[in-house]
């Protein structure tokens, strides 16, 4: 099965997801897209290496991910015979971060979960930007309160480079939908309550009517619960940019 088979509202979704993938690299030529593995990833990773392969694709390994998601990476490069940049954490500021708290130390304070979530993801993340013009995530905005307020095109003031959305208004039974139509790769721990999967300390399933956020550092206040990568805001934060080709 192809996208042209899906139902007709899909089909349009993933359409307009398209051309605003294309929008972006006409209008920033140098466009990266930051694979999470997560099941919007799979959908993502599907039309970018279809339709708009001048994007770049890379993930990033922190060295704390579940076994599933290592054999995902696998299967999604196999399916699709090519390779997705994978960056890592600087090994030696991991070996600082560990003596000085110690092997799971981001459960004692924010503070320490925030300092290790920078050096195992954020940095690598950097990396990865280096260079770009802009680049691609996955977020829905039916995944938590804060991401429901952010744009198609934004300006990341953090990274310094332009942040496209193009799944915004995917509801997870698009997602799933898409994912199941085209027989699409996911990781299996999905089938076992983990509707978001990052690394696995702190990731855990979560019970019928909790957000799907909720099993992410879970022992923290709700308000708390990202790694740094997206920003938590309760207004909008940043600054939409200008429509492509003004």
């Amino acid at each position: 099965m192809t996208p042209s088979d899906l139902p007709e509202d899909l089909r349009q979704k993933a359409a307009h997801t398209v051309s605003q993938l294309r929008a972006a690299v006409a209008e920033y030529q140098d466009v990266t897209y930051a694979n999470s593995l997560g099941a919007e990833s799979m959908v993502l990773t599907d039309l970018i290496w279809r339709e708009v392969p001048q994007i770049d694709v890379f993930t990033i390994d922190t060295g704390r991910l579940f076994p599933e998601t290592y054999d995902l990476i696998e299967r999604i490069q196999r399916k699709y015979q090519r390779g997705m940049r994978i960056f890592y954490p600087d090994g030696s500021q991991v070996e600082g971060w560990v003596a000085r708290t110690h092997i799971n130390g981001f459960r004692d304070s924010l503070e320490d979960r925030q300092a290790c979530c920078g050096i195992r993801k954020i940095q690598p993340f950097r990396r990865a930007l280096a260079g770009k013009a802009a680049w691609v995530t996955g977020i829905r905005k039916g995944q938590s309160a804060s991401r429901a307020l952010a744009s198609p095109v934004e300006w990341d003031a953090e990274y310094g480079l332009h942040k496209i959305s193009p799944m915004l208004d995917w509801s997870e039974n698009d997602v799933w939908t898409y994912i199941r139509n085209l027989h699409l790769p996911y990781n299996s721990l999905h089938d076992s309550g983990f509707p978001s999967i990052g690394c696995a300390p702190c990731t855990r399933a979560i019970q019928p009517g909790e957000d799907a956020r909720s099993g992410r550092w879970w022992w923290e206040r709700s308000d708390s619960r990202e790694c740094g990568l997206h920003p938590r805001r309760k207004a909008p934060a940043l600054v939409a940019a200008p429509a492509m080709g003004d």
